[in-house]
């Protein structure tokens, strides 16, 4: 991990401790080269601003410590980064305790911000019809993109999943794919009439011409036989919503977002949505409640004598 080209004398006396600091979590930790430089970022930020008040280590306190952080917040952190920065900064100061570098860890009080909420972007369900029945399937590359994109939408599989999905894994009879998701967890994602017709048109008729002698079992595959990468498929998915005139930023996690939100809508049960998402904990899942009540309050609102 490199240092940031100041010297010790100019970098003030957390800077000093911060190479000492990286080691340990490259050695002793094990952590990445980004994530050592992630902290090194919030550490010279934290440096800067001990420095600007002439603070020393021993100076440090959790008030400090909070004050800092406010001042990052008004600087236009947004949450989600604020509570990366609290989780440096504890774990910084943990470290310079255990070694006694501090007589005690200031950091320990501190509360991680909450992470923000915010809601998930969706498409309607006739902006979905509309994007997906207007795909052309008279060429190869036209059927792959209609089949990978009409799977996304009936499935709700994340990028990843579907990167890797192989056509061993896929049942037509049941209409069922096997999928292996975050945490290494396998499960069964249902995939819809449509898109199976689709994947099945694909398979006879587009991918048998971009099969090469190297191609391997992945379902989704380039002009050049080899498995699609997730750069290309946000690709795919950026270059077919704008031939389809979507004016809306489109990335594949939409159509996931999109896909829950209309099961929600339609009145699945939230605990089927969860385990077809594959979402490990229902409090994950629950942000999809949110998105729908904005159509029940514009159904109360028109048809509700006191809405």
């Amino acid at each position: 991990m490199e240092n940031d080209g100041k010297s010790k004398d100019d970098r003030g006396e957390i800077g000093d401790t911060t190479d000492a600091f990286l080691r340990f979590l490259a050695v002793e930790k094990g952590l990445s080269d980004a994530y050592q430089l992630s902290v090194a970022q919030t550490l010279s930020a934290f440096s800067k601003w001990a420095d600007s008040g002439k603070q020393l280590l021993k100076d440090i306190g959790t008030d400090e410590l909070a004050n800092f952080l406010s001042c990052r917040k008004s600087a236009g952190m947004v949450g989600t980064s604020l509570r990366i920065t609290t989780v440096h900064l504890k774990i910084y100061f943990r470290w310079l305790a255990s070694t006694n570098r501090l007589g005690m860890d200031p950091a320990e009080p501190l509360v991680s911000p909450k992470p923000d909420r915010s809601l998930p972007s969706t498409l309607s369900a006739d902006e979905m019809r509309n994007w997906l029945e207007g795909i052309p399937t008279d060429d190869p590359l036209g059927r792959r993109d209609r089949a990978i994109l009409e799977l996304f939408y009936s499935s709700g599989l994340r990028l990843a999943e579907l990167c890797a999905a192989r056509l061993e894994w896929m049942d037509f009879d049941e209409g069922f794919l096997r999928v292996t998701g975050k945490g290494n967890k396998t499960r069964l994602v249902r995939v819809g009439d449509t898109a199976c017709s689709a994947i099945k048109d694909y398979l006879k008729n587009g991918r048998p011409s971009l099969v090469s002698a190297k191609t391997s079992s992945h379902i989704f595959i380039g002009i050049r036989g080899a498995q699609l990468t997730p750069e290309r498929i946000r690709q795919i998915v950026k270059e077919r919503a704008a031939l389809a005139g979507i004016d809306k930023t489109v990335y594949p996690h939409l159509l996931r977002h999109s896909f829950a939100t209309h099961l929600l809508e339609g009145g699945a049960d939230l605990r089927v949505i969860q385990e077809l998402l594959g979402h490990a904990d229902i409090s994950t899942t629950q942000i999809y409640t949110h998105v729908s009540s904005k159509g029940l309050k514009e159904m109360h609102r028109k048809f509700h004598p006191r809405g």
